[in-house]
């Protein structure tokens, strides 16, 4: 090998980048020492943008097309070589290609809940995550703030970059929206594209990307702020509370008159029957006559005249809506008081009424 040919290996013609990945964003052109031929051909594909570097300096950034590398299109490189007498010897400079095409679905989440003041619940945390597209659009920022020297910046590498930064963004855009917590589930869409300004504006200038899309998929509040909204949700749908604790109580009472007859809860079941019994008494009874007596409650069943006055405990378990178990255990427990002939239990109307007063 001559010492032309040796020269001519040491010199670089043809510069170029075969991007063959999905997921490369920059990458410098490995010159291997060589030095840069007058005259040589930078070949820039779409989606990519050529930037120089010249002692650490930012010099002449090269769209796609096929450019020859003279003094007339490197005038920044030109002025910083200091070249006084034209371009004729080669020169060492690196190079970085950037992907300037649009990346998309790129994920996107708060690690840590954000804090905001809220109209409903005064101060709240909340927590987000979705999806983001970007493209580079302004090459020397993104290298100098973002992909740095690294000689194969790809995705993953940026995802860990941003994620912290974009959610910062997004932290102070959500805050500066002033949008009530319970109305944010609902406008997803919404409060994407209204955010969308308000983190470009950012990220333009800081990292010299854009947001081209900015989806927000979910936002959530802390496990028992949810809780209290569906108790809410839940008053909400039962309405008036004084029938719904009637019915929870009959409920309790069917429920425990099936399951253990005369156990440690009867007593407890037959107060808030009783309870019960002389609400839908009063709301049976005639209205009071002038002379200040009221009518007494009605029976269910219409014994013989001669028993007018004697009750049974079955009698006084349909009155009441209990079983005739519970009224036994009432009686046996001496509540009520009656009297027990053989192993049947009479109980006066007399009797019966005292126990209802009390």
């Amino acid at each position: 090998m001559g010492l032309l040919d040796f020269i001519k290996g040491e010199l670089l013609e043809i510069i170029e980048w075969n991007d063959d990945s999905r997921d490369t964003i920059s990458w410098r052109f490995p010159d291997e020492d060589k030095a840069i031929k007058n005259g040589a051909q930078l070949i820039v594909r779409e989606s990519q943008t050529a930037q120089f570097v010249s002692t650490g300096q930012f010099a002449d950034v090269f769209a796609s097309g096929k450019h020859t590398l003279t003094t007339q299109n490197i005038p920044i490189l030109s002025r910083l070589q200091g070249w006084k007498y034209g371009f004729e010897s080669p020169f060492k400079c690196d190079i970085y290609y950037v992907n300037t095409r649009l990346f998309t679905g790129n994920k996107w989440g708060t690690s840590n809940p954000i804090m905001l003041r809220d109209a409903d619940f005064g101060v709240v945390r909340l927590r987000g995550f979705g999806t983001y597209d970007f493209r580079v659009v302004n090459v020397p920022v993104f290298l100098k703030e973002v992909a740095g020297t690294d000689h194969n910046f790809r995705l993953d590498e940026f995802s860990d970059t941003m994620r912290s930064r974009i959610v910062s963004v997004f932290s102070d855009a959500l805050a500066t929206a002033h949008l009530p917590a319970l109305d944010v589930a609902s406008r997803y869409n919404e409060l994407g594209d209204a955010l969308l300004p308000l983190i470009n504006s950012v990220v333009s200038s800081k990292y010299g990307i854009e947001i081209t899309s900015f989806i927000i998929e979910n936002i959530s509040v802390p496990p028992e702020v949810e809780a209290a909204i569906d108790k809410r949700s839940s008053m909400s749908v039962i309405g008036n509370l004084n029938d719904y604790v009637k019915f929870q109580a009959a409920e309790s009472m069917t429920k425990g008159g099936t399951e253990g007859a005369g156990g440690a809860g009867s007593a407890a079941q037959m107060a808030v029957g009783f309870a019960l019994a002389q609400e839908m008494m009063k709301g049976l009874q005639s209205p009071t006559p002038a002379d200040g007596t009221a009518t007494p409650p009605p029976l269910p069943a219409s014994p013989p005249a001669a028993s007018i006055d004697i009750l049974t405990p079955a009698q006084i378990a349909e009155s009441l809506g209990v079983t005739e178990a519970d009224v036994l255990s009432t009686l046996e427990s001496g509540e009520l008081k009656g009297k027990k002939i053989g192993t049947s239990w009479r109980i006066t109307r007399a009797a019966f009424d005292a126990f209802l007063a009390e």
